[in-house]
């Protein structure tokens, strides 16, 4: 039934947006349209080089240390100049798409959270850096609108936003629980570390409460499957601190949620929370499955190391249990190892298409996740990744130094952001290993 439901949900996919999905290792198309691609000269467009419509090769070139620096540089400045004056950015509302003046729109948590998190990225902290001043602003407005809200269902009153609806509901609960993990570790013991402890606490229990059955979080916007997947991280990162209270049993469910999102044996991505976009499924399942899948071969090479098990050995469920590993969590294993290993190269495959052709907040959304789950993963390909990647992004940043996208989240603000967060990524590698 399942495999059922899943052909139909690809095909209506195929026929609305002229997707043509093709399988790695043949031929044959899998779903075609009589749709036709325009003879004029397309844009370049990150989304399309890494789900296949446009090549990266020749777009190595625009990525080289001086080229990546300057881009930082000038996304970094603009980004600076947008911050409004309560501290916080915004991404404006839905309804209002084509707003780029980042100070005709109110402040979000969401977009505050990933601003905050890019510019930390690139080395500036509220203890350090010429940026001290403005982070430890953008920090009071996303702890004072936790606090203020501890009691509703969300963490901010600001609704209808570009985010929210694309999103989620509880995306801006999901984006300030990765900031604030990220800012506790780097504060000393005192009033503001409990301060910012006390949030986090909040955002975990607004983010546990929203989960339904199937570990997926409710309120789901255009490509939910997204939000699931960040908060599903956000969690994770929680739960490492002894001071903070995570039920394992959410992440657990989270976990299989994005795992099923995908089937490693067929290739094919459960595409309904992700708006029949493979992109966004696929970059999902790759960051919900990267911190398993690196738990199952650290303990794999482990008993290699100890001689529990021949070094030629490969991860599967049967090995798993011959070194130990309970047979419900080794089932576990391998299929995160299976479904990061196949929606790892599908995210990077010159053969998945996309129906849009150009570059919205959730694309960027997607890659940031696919980067970061290589580097969870300790996975050599990153590098590859990164320079394929960064170089389209380089190709299409704005004269003013701003990216923004071309449909769903428009966001000048929000984009920019995450291109910074991708760009400078490598900045977080022990970070992102822990």
């Amino acid at each position: 039934m399942k495999t059922e439901n899943l052909a139909i949900v690809l095909s209506a996919t195929a026929l609305v947006t002229g997707i043509i999905l093709k399988d790695k290792f043949t031929t044959e198309n899998r779903f075609i349209t009589t749709h036709e691609k325009p003879v004029s000269e397309e844009k370049p467009c990150v989304f399309m080089s890494v789900m296949g419509e446009q090549s990266v090769t020749d777009y190595a070139k625009y990525k080289n240390d001086s080229k990546t620096a300057s881009a930082i540089d000038q996304g970094e400045k603009w980004l600076i100049d947008a911050q409004n004056s309560d501290g916080g950015w915004g991404a404006g509302s839905h309804s209002n798409q084509g707003e780029m003046n980042p100070h005709a729109v109110s402040s979000d948590p969401a977009t505050t959270a990933m601003a905050s998190m890019a510019l930390y990225r690139m080395g500036y902290s509220i203890e350090k850096g010429k940026y001290r001043q403005q982070l430890k602003n953008a920090l009071d407005f996303l702890l004072s609108e936790v606090e203020k809200n501890k009691n509703n269902d969300y963490i901010t009153q600001v609704r209808g936003t570009q985010i929210q609806t694309k999103l989620g509901q509880n995306i801006d609960a999901a984006l300030t629980l990765q900031f604030l993990n990220q800012v506790v570790p780097t504060l000393p013991n005192g009033t503001l570390k409990k301060r910012v402890e006390n949030a986090i606490q909040i955002c975990v229990d607004k983010i546990e409460k929203s989960y339904d059955a199937s570990g997926r979080v409710s309120g789901a916007g255009w490509a939910g499957v997204l939000q699931s997947s960040f908060a599903n991280a956000g969690l994770e990162q929680a739960s490492k601190n002894k001071n903070i209270k995570v039920d394992k049993d959410k992440i657990d469910a989270a976990r299989n949620y994005q795992k099923g999102n995908y089937d490693a044996d067929s290739k094919t991505a459960k595409t309904d929370d992700g708006a029949g976009i493979m992109l966004y499924a696929v970059s999902s399942s790759v960051r919900g499955s990267a911190a398993e899948a690196k738990e199952a071969e650290t303990v794999f090479e482990e008993a290699k190391a100890s001689g529990k098990i021949d070094k030629k050995a490969v991860l599967n469920r049967d090995n798993l249990e011959k070194i130990g590993i309970p047979k419900e969590k080794a089932a576990s294993y391998e299929v995160a190892d299976k479904v990061y290993k196949a929606a790892k190269v599908q995210a990077m495959d010159n053969n998945v298409m996309n129906g849009f052709g150009n570059n919205g907040g959730e694309e960027f959304m997607s890659f940031l996740q696919t980067g970061e789950s290589l580097m969870v993963k300790k996975d050599s390909d990153w590098k590859h990744w990164y320079d394929n990647v960064s170089g389209k992004i380089i190709k299409i940043q704005n004269e003013n130094g701003s990216w923004n996208g071309h449909h769903c989240i428009t966001s000048p603000v929000f984009c920019t952001a995450t291109c910074l967060l991708i760009l400078t990524i490598e900045n977080d590698i022990k970070t992102l290993q822990q």
